[in-house]
């Protein structure tokens, strides 16, 4: 850690507990489970009339903009707040499709934990990008409806799983 005149910032440091290269694909159960729920959810939002203002997950968000140490802190940020929303959705009539998905949203979750300096949950600040990035996540559920998030996290989903978690998995590789 650095400290620059009030401000404390993040810098890597190896984690001999972060193993996340296991998440470079998900099985082909997992990938059906969550095609099962993202219908679900898609047909769920069809009935409802929601709009967004704004985006919690631009487009133009790549991991690879990073640096290589905060993909999992962005990562882990990013899946926070999306297992916020599905848990609560699930409680709604959607419970028994996204049990599975969610399961295996903790399973990952708890696995990048590992790799998250724990520094970053202490309120210090972290450079640039990912600051950016990280504070537009904790704003969201305060500026945005309950619908939007839900439609924003449904619609993110896939590249979460597949883009985000592939970019972790394979560390240095993801540039």
């Amino acid at each position: 850690m650095m400290k620059l005149g009030q401000e404390q910032f993040l810098f890597p440091y190896p984690s001999r507990d972060c193993h996340m290269a296991q998440f470079k694909s998900l099985s082909p159960q997992e990938m059906k489970a969550f095609n099962r729920a993202k219908d679900a959810l898609e047909e769920s939002l069809s009935l409802k009339n929601w709009s967004c203002s704004s985006c919690p997950f631009p487009r133009t968000w790549d991991l690879r903009q990073l640096q290589v140490w905060e993909h999992s802190v962005a990562m882990e940020a990013e899946l926070a707040l999306t297992l916020k929303v599905l848990e609560t959705m699930a409680a709604s009539s959607l419970g028994d499709i996204l049990d599975q998905p969610l399961h295996t949203l903790h399973h990952i979750h708890a696995k990048l934990q590992a790799c998250v300096p724990s520094q970053s949950t202490a309120g210090l600040r972290t450079p640039g990008q990912l600051q950016r990035w990280l504070h537009q996540l904790q704003e969201t559920p305060q500026k945005v409806s309950q619908d939007c998030l839900e439609a924003t996290v449904t619609f993110n989903l896939f590249r979460l799983l597949t883009r985000d978690l592939n970019c972790v998995a394979r560390g240095d590789l993801c540039v």
